[in-house]
């Protein structure tokens, strides 16, 4: 709406209207805000910190109490209202910024009985306040509504959210709002994957003009392109795979803001075995190491992820080599299972003269990747920011295999690369040294 258009619509306004126009959320609210149609049970809003989701729950709870429910004859009458602790609950979903307090008309506040740790509102509705600590609580009340916020961070979230499901039998369909920061956590995977749960999703920044800008500076500046961004500014779900080689809060504390002065560069890519828009895609790794010392002291830092998908031979190719002439990379690692020799010819199409090291896979993803794994848990590699979907297949990498979607295309050229710069060269190092020995 342009500023003429909604100077006009305010100008006709009455008082009244004026009055009550702050209190319209479906006016003012964002999609991710409003409450899907249909004959859900669940309905999650996962979005980034200061997303609007605590404004969305208050609001979907002040608008069934007040009626406005396409179920159960038109409006809840007993709500459950559960968030970490009571403290938490009564500060932040009752009478905090964006809480059902602060966002009720005067001519329908609900009134806080303390004592009995609850809101009662003019038409008769109740909330009961409950603490996701004391799951026990929630045995024996019953209600055909609930609120549930930051499920992913309880504690005890299994033991709360079974309780609550007993207590939801008041009405024809009782419903329950989640709003919550994701987390790798087993109720809320297993929520999602319910055919009765709808999910709304927004980053941050969708709800920026309510927030300060020196705050989204700061946040994105901080923790743009790690996986901790990608969780609590984006809202994404990061799901590590139960075994996996890798996990989340171990790749963040690889992260490193300064690269030193590498002895090495090199690009590795992972061909896939077709060439067409929905082939798997080329994974391509850059990545370099210091290797004063002996070994054990050597460090590798992964410097870019130039995966590319459904550009053909010559467009992974092409943009292996713009990649070695971005980092300075010495050597161009391909894995040439699949294309055998064609690997390199297609390469030495876009660039005759570039030192090329074809690497043929013996062994299975798992295997292969398992020595590299290792190399993270003695904390001799580390990560530049921007790798979120390198990190994302890294852990659901398993020792069984891989659990993610697709093929773990950039995780293979990551192996690629590191092998070539930490293990194969430490073999090296250490065979004629035992032969000086004697061994």
């Amino acid at each position: 709406m342009s500023e003429s258009a909604a100077s006009e619509f305010l100008d006709e306004l009455t008082e009244g209207e004026l009055l009550a126009l702050p209190f319209l959320f479906d006016f003012w609210a964002l999609p991710h805000q409003l409450p899907p149609d249909g004959m859900w049970k669940t309905w999650v809003i996962m979005g980034g910190r200061g997303a609007g989701k605590t404004r969305a729950g208050s609001e979907w709870v002040r608008s069934i109490v007040e009626g406005d429910r396409p179920l159960d004859n038109g409006r809840a009458r007993r709500v459950a209202i559960i968030g970490e602790t009571i403290d938490q609950t009564r500060e932040v979903m009752i009478f905090g910024e964006s809480g059902i307090l602060a966002c009720s008309p005067p001519d329908r506040k609900p009134v806080w009985e303390a004592s009995r740790k609850r809101l009662v509102w003019p038409n008769g509705a109740i909330a009961q306040v409950f603490s996701a600590h004391d799951p026990e609580a929630l045995r024996g009340p019953q209600f055909d509504a609930a609120w549930v916020d930051e499920l992913a961070k309880w504690k005890r979230a299994e033991d709360t959210w079974d309780m609550l499901q007993f207590g939801l039998r008041l009405g024809d369909h009782p419903q329950v709002c989640v709003t919550t920061t994701p987390r790798n956590v087993g109720v809320l995977k297993d929520l999602l994957k319910r055919d009765s749960t709808v999910v709304t999703h927004a980053p941050t920044e969708a709800n920026a003009a309510y927030l300060a800008e020196s705050f989204l500076e700061e946040v994105r500046r901080r923790y743009e392109g790690t996986r901790l961004g990608r969780q609590e500014l984006d809202g994404v779900l990061l799901d590590d795979a139960e075994g996996a080689l890798w996990n989340s809060a171990a790749l963040e504390q690889s992260r490193v803001e300064n690269i030193p002065k590498l002895d090495r560069v090199i690009v590795a890519i992972d061909p896939p075995v077709t060439g067409h828009a929905g082939s798997d895609e080329c994974g391509i790794i850059v990545a370099g190491t210091v290797t004063s010392g002996a070994p054990k002291d050597w460090k590798a830092y992964v410097l870019a992820d130039r995966t590319v998908q459904g550009t053909g031979p010559t467009g992974w190719a092409r943009a292996a080599i713009e990649a070695m002439a971005e980092f300075g990379a010495s050597r161009l690692v391909a894995e040439v299972n699949q294309g055998g020799d064609l690997i390199e010819t297609v390469v030495r199409q876009i660039d005759p003269m570039v030192p090329f090291t074809q690497v043929r896979a013996t062994r299975g993803k798992s295997a292969r990747a398992e020595p590299v794994a290792a190399l993270y848990e003695q904390g001799r590699v580390f990560h530049v920011r921007g790798l979120a979907s390198l990190e994302d297949q890294m852990c659901q990498m398993t020792t069984q295999g891989f659990e993610g979607k697709g093929s773990p295309d950039r995780v293979d050229a990551l192996v690629w690369a590191l092998s070539e710069l930490m293990i194969v060269p430490a073999g090296k190092f250490q065979r004629p040294r035992m032969r000086a020995l004697g061994a």
